[in-house]
């Protein structure tokens, strides 16, 4: 079996480190690179749960995509889960690397997976990485995917695609899928950023899409962006030539569950990763993927109890 650092070397391969924002430090958390891999687990989020899971199911490696580490921490102790996770994670012998926002821009990344599971085609980064080896290899890199529908569907029908594919290929999840828009209006051209999105309101409205998929919109930056949406419009259809497109509001906004949309990655990951590890070493690991919600939220009450 190959040891944890040919497994290493493979996945920064697939899904380089360089890739990762400056305020992010995915990579190698726990582990010990002489260890043989025979087993990978993948899950969404490092939870107490999850890890449990995964020592049950007796893996050398748990793969996930959000950090056990996502802000400053000073201690591993006993006094936090934290702390916790990483004394069962070495007791047990299985090792945790995590694939975040360079796994967000690369290759059969995060963005490329949920647009493809959208129907999107023509695609490109929404916001572009120069990687020279990935632009000759026809492969361009970068955070989200801008791309187009074959043909224009209602807002609402396509709002509902997004839920039924997050659900059925992402995560199940009780928090559901929330549109801003008019529910009629077609759309076509459509800009993706599983994750949080919106401080990329200015890129998406840059790239003149008819709607944006994207998670954790809040309130005011929502309500500001198509406030500004709606003005544009209008000033498009006296004549004024302002923001992108025709006189239609651009774009809408479609928020997603966070670790739901991200999760439409594993469908990719699972095949890719022990396929690459084999052509690199000779053995191919026994993958698993968790399925489990990590969502935190396990109701969305959205009417009066009748």
């Amino acid at each position: 079996m190959p040891n944890l650092k040919q497994v290493i070397d493979v996945l920064e391969t697939l899904y380089p480190l360089r890739y990762a924002e400056s305020w992010d430090e995915p990579g190698l958390i726990v582990g010990d690179l002489s260890q043989s891999i025979g087993k990978i687990v993948f899950a969404a989020d490092p939870t107490s749960a999850i890890v449990d899971q995964a020592i049950e199911a007796g893996a050398d490696l748990l793969i996930t995509h959000h950090p056990l580490y996502f802000r400053a921490v000073h201690e591993t102790g006993g006094l936090g889960f934290r702390g916790d996770i990483v004394r069962r994670l070495y007791q047990y012998g299985c090792a945790l690397w995590v694939g975040h926002t360079n796994a967000d821009s690369a290759w059969r990344g995060v963005g490329q997976a949920a647009a493809d599971h959208f129907g999107l085609i023509d695609q490109k980064p929404l916001v572009p990485i120069a990687d020279p080896d990935a632009e000759c290899a026809g492969h361009p890199v970068g955070l989200g995917r801008v791309g187009r529908l074959p043909e224009p569907i209602a807002l609402g029908d396509f709002a509902q695609r997004v839920f039924d594919e997050v659900n059925d290929h992402g995560m199940a999840t009780a928090l559901g899928v929330q549109v801003c828009g008019d529910l009629d209006s077609p759309v076509e051209t459509v800009a993706v950023l599983p994750g949080s999105g919106d401080s990329l309101f200015n890129e998406v409205r840059a790239a003149g899409v008819d709607v944006y998929v994207t998670s954790d919109l809040r309130h005011h930056p929502v309500t500001d962006a198509i406030e500004q949406a709606r003005y544009e419009a209008r000033m498009r259809a006296a004549g004024i030539a302002l923001g992108q497109g025709d006189a239609r509001t651009r774009p809408y906004l479609i928020n997603t569950p966070h670790a739901a949309i991200e999760s439409m990655w594993f469908n990719y990951a699972v095949e890719d990763v022990p396929a690459a590890i084999e052509t690199a070493t000779g053995e191919r690991p026994d993958v698993t993927w968790l399925h489990t919600t990590t969502d935190p939220w396990t109701l969305s009450i959205t009417s009066h109890k009748q």
